[in-house]
């Protein structure tokens, strides 16, 4: 379970960033009602920030320079607590656990992908799992059922191994 530390100082901002707050601020006075479309609103910033002198730039950094101080004072207080580091772990997995069973459509795709391999040698994994997809959508009810019937095969073993497992780790 992850949980972050509410207590953790923010991080400090760039220059730069101020400079974004500073635009997406006159940005909302000029028009209050208007959704931004972010991209374009991150261009133009990065362009004017371009243009701008290092004179100009000296505001928004003397800004940076005092959260940088802000947030080194914050850190040099703040202990960090065992459970919100923030980082959340993946839980290791048991090598010797039991294959979750594949679904219907990954054992069409285990026996199609060949063919559409030969057929479209130059496909990206994208690409061929894309047209798998499309394959799968046209097969016919009964290959379906086939595929359907495999996949609850695959689950009652699934089932069974892992219960297998189990009552060895008891």
């Amino acid at each position: 379970m992850d949980k972050s530390d509410n207590k953790k100082p923010k991080g400090r901002m760039s220059a730069y960033t101020y400079f974004v707050q500073m635009c997406r601020e006159e940005h909302r006075k000029k028009h209050p009602n208007e959704n931004v479309n972010f991209t374009e609103f991150s261009k133009k910033c990065a362009e004017r920030w371009k243009l701008m002198t290092e004179v100009e730039k000296k505001r928004f950094s003397e800004m940076a320079e005092s959260d940088k101080i802000r947030y080194e004072r914050e850190m040099s207080n703040y202990v960090q607590t065992p459970e919100g580091n923030g980082i959340r772990r993946k839980k290791k997995k048991d090598p010797n656990a039991p294959k979750r069973p594949l679904s219907a459509f990954f054992l069409f795709c285990a026996d199609e992908r060949p063919s559409v391999k030969a057929k479209y040698p130059s496909y990206s994994v994208g690409e061929a799992a894309k047209e798998l997809g499309e394959r799968w959508n046209k097969v016919s009810t009964d290959l379906k059922a086939k595929y359907e019937a495999k996949c609850a095969t695959e689950k009652l073993r699934y089932d069974q191994e892992l219960a297998e497992y189990k009552g060895k780790m008891k």
